[in-house]
């Protein structure tokens, strides 16, 4: 083996401890701007609501907290779930960001935290339907430098070739968030093909009778492009 133990030692050595304070510091950001995320949701739901019982309109948006990585908004008929990962990740050679200029000047720079934005029916969970689909609509990553950029429906302001231009702070959340829902108020629920549900077991059929926990999804049985607006 080439190369002196003590000098491969020293190496790994150092780079556990960048590697380890770069992924706490993506860490500790992104858990912070979640935390943000939680109270924008809140402020922002009971705001619209208000607005809602006030014009005398049935339709409802209630923010719940579902636990340190993640949050729920009702909107009607349909869910959002803003879902933390806890690990720091880094973009495949493929990926589009490395075009970016800000990623080209430093590969630390790339690393980043990510929230994920899922679309799913109210009744899913309302009815415990846990074989529904739900859809990702959206995911926020945040790096070192608390920069960011969003990959998802309609969600135009900060996209990869912008990374590195702006710090992420409340506004950027509120219009994050404020996107969202309006994809997700556009994003009907399509009758599935008929050849995908004219089999059904009879498991199936009595769980459904039971429960109405048939399968469903907003695009079940067709294809879920990440471009679909």
């Amino acid at each position: 083996m080439d190369g002196d133990p003590g000098s491969i030692r020293n190496g790994i050595i150092e780079k556990l401890s960048n590697k380890a304070s770069l992924n706490q510091q993506v860490f500790d950001n992104t858990f912070s701007v979640f935390g943000n995320l939680k109270e924008v949701l809140h402020e922002m739901s009971s705001e619209i609501d208000d607005t809602l019982e006030e014009a005398g309109k049935e339709a409802r948006i209630e923010y719940r907290d579902r636990g340190k990585f993640e949050a729920q908004l009702q909107i009607a008929d349909d869910i959002l779930i803003f879902s933390m990962h806890s690990n720091v990740f880094e973009f495949n050679r493929e990926h589009i960001i490395w075009q970016n200029s800000y990623v080209q000047q430093a590969r630390e720079n790339s690393y980043c935290g990510m929230i994920n934005i899922y679309n799913f029916l109210s009744d899913s969970f309302r009815y415990n339907r846990s074989a529904d689909e739900g859809y990702l609509i959206g995911r926020i990553f945040i790096n070192r430098e608390m920069q960011y950029f969003v990959e998802g429906k309609r969600q135009i302001s900060m996209r990869h070739n912008s990374f590195g231009t702006q710090r992420i702070d409340r506004a950027a959340l509120l219009n994050i968030i404020e996107n969202a829902i309006d994809y997700t108020v556009d994003f009907d629920l399509l009758v599935p093909p008929y050849d995908a549900v004219k089999v059904v077991t009879v498991d199936q059929l009595n769980t459904k009778i039971e429960n109405s926990k048939m399968q469903t999804g907003k695009r079940l049985g067709y294809k879920f492009n990440s471009d679909d607006i």
